[in-house]
């Protein structure tokens, strides 16, 4: 019996030992310099991949931004600037803000709108005139509740139901003014996500999967697998002109 409980608490100790070990090296990275666009590319809709038409995202004084004083119409020239790597399990954390107006030409809904694009499609397989990737997107709103999902391509289960909308708001709405610092979080992990606004959980869904009635999401079911298992992060261009100063990544 004696020895029993020796080796009991010696696993014990050899599991919360590899379990600290594992914690530790768990840590936040920076996936913006602060100082440009490396390891960044854009994809504006009509624009080949890699050019920044009218310099839409710009970095100044260790902001990232997105700006249209170049355009002079927006004519649906959706973009987004895309990180070079795919993730599968992560917590992402960014902190945005919007500022000024939308530019001549946006959509209706474009007033304060944005969005942290995640599973994206990799960016060398966007069409020239695509203006959206196939995704999952932490649409970011000022004047609305922010923090809801919207799936281009992609379902996902809510509450064990599909959903059946494009975009689905939040369980919790929280509506913050525009032009304050917002820190949204996104947490991907074995299929489960969670939506996250300042620390606190506004939305969880599961089980994303690619929607075969999407001509494009299509392409990505392999021998009837349909799991979205991994994918690249972007920042949208929506027409509204955004800030973004921490963007950070833990993987699991």
């Amino acid at each position: 019996m004696k020895y029993t409980r020796l080796i009991l608490i010696a696993a014990t100790l050899v599991l919360v030992s590899f379990q600290s070990t594992k914690t530790n090296t768990q840590k936040w990275v920076s996936l913006f310099n602060g100082k440009n666009l490396d390891n960044w590319t854009p994809k504006i809709a009509g624009y080949k991949l890699g050019e920044n038409f009218g310099n839409t995202f710009r970095v100044e004084n260790g902001i990232l931004s997105t700006r249209y004083d170049a355009y002079d119409n927006f004519k649906n020239r959706f973009g987004a600037l895309y990180y070079n790597k795919k993730f599968t399990n992560y917590r992402l954390r960014v902190e945005y803000r919007f500022t000024g107006d939308t530019v001549a030409g946006a959509p209706s809904w474009g007033y304060q709108d944005g969005g942290i694009q995640y599973d994206c499609q990799d960016p060398k397989t966007i069409e020239l005139n695509q203006s959206f990737p196939v995704c999952l997107e932490y649409n970011l709103l000022g004047t609305r509740a922010s923090g809801e999902i919207c799936a281009n391509g992609i379902y996902v289960e809510i509450a064990g139901k599909r959903n059946t909308d494009y975009c689905t708001p939040p369980s919790i709405k929280k509506i913050i003014p525009g032009d304050q610092w917002v820190t949204a979080e996104i947490d991907v992990h074995d299929g489960k996500v969670i939506h996250y606004i300042n620390g606190e959980e506004v939305l969880q869904f599961e089980n994303p999967k690619y929607d075969s009635a999407n001509a494009v999401a299509k392409k990505f079911i392999v021998a009837g697998n349909d799991v979205v298992k991994d994918g690249y992060i972007s920042l949208q261009s929506n027409s509204h002109p955004m800030d973004f100063r921490k963007i950070e990544i833990m993987e699991y």
